[in-house]
């Protein structure tokens, strides 16, 4: 972590625990909406280690806590009790500027709706993190060039979301995530908007940031299909996790 007040955590760009220890770590979380008869426990005490360098699958049925889980696990939410460590540091007490800050340095947001300025381009809308960083222009515009043709957008730059397909759209969208060099991807539905063709290829760019840049990703998907290119399948039900398994495919691509 950066910041005044904010020790560094043990994992930043370029210094990720061993990938046998947890970069991210809960702890009989839980959070709980309203009081009395209208208390709702979205999570029931959720105990849960990622190591650095995984590819994990969220899913579960709508009210299972999955997205609530993510919420909190993207620094956008806190749990109500329990114990959430993020590459070492204990996250639980920090506050609203320093929670930002995490979010700004470590991770990067892909959306089912791409969440894409209209009318700016391509380069602009990956260029947005680094302007919130405070990144001089040469720079950001290097960097956003960069992860543009990483996503197979190189020629691209200047279009804006109208002029592109929605599978063109959402690797916009990831090279935004990437640009800033994050640890950790939290995508929520990233091939829910797109064909199965298109799907496929957004996994795929997925599967090769994980693999080749050892990026973290966290993936919510109602798609057992799409679920398939993980390395873990953890199903929620009822706010609780039901099950922690390795898909078939990634079984047969680890044999």
């Amino acid at each position: 972590m950066t910041g005044e007040g904010m020790s560094a955590p043990t994992a930043g760009p370029g210094a990720l625990p061993p990938k046998d220890a947890a970069l991210i770590s809960l702890r009989g979380v839980t959070k709980f909406y309203g009081t009395g008869d209208a208390e709702v426990r979205a999570l029931r005490g959720i105990d849960l280690d990622i190591r650095g360098g995984e590819f994990v699958a969220i899913m579960g049925p709508s009210g299972s806590g999955k997205s609530t889980a993510m919420n909190i696990l993207g620094f956008l939410d806190k749990p109500t009790g329990g114990a959430y460590r993020f590459g070492g540091a204990d996250v639980d007490h920090l506050g609203r500027d320093q929670l930002a800050l995490l979010r700004r340095n470590f991770l990067g947001f892909v959306f089912q709706g791409y969440n894409l300025l209209a009318r700016t381009s391509a380069l602009e809308n990956v260029e947005l993190p680094l302007i919130y960083q405070g990144m001089p222009r040469t720079e950001r515009r290097r960097l956003a060039l960069d992860a543009l043709a990483k996503v197979g957008l190189k020629g691209r730059e200047d279009h804006d979301p109208s002029q592109l397909s929605g599978g063109q759209q959402q690797r916009v969208a990831i090279a935004r995530a990437i640009v800033t060099n994050p640890d950790v991807i939290l995508a929520d539905e990233p091939t829910g908007n797109l064909d199965t063709a298109r799907s496929h290829e957004i996994m795929d760019l997925l599967t090769e940031l994980n693999r080749k840049d050892g990026i973290t990703i966290l993936m919510v998907t109602h798609e057992p299909d799409m679920a398939e290119y993980a390395d873990r399948l953890v199903h929620f039900l009822d706010g609780r996790i039901e099950s922690d398994t390795i898909p078939e495919k990634a079984a047969s691509h680890a044999l």
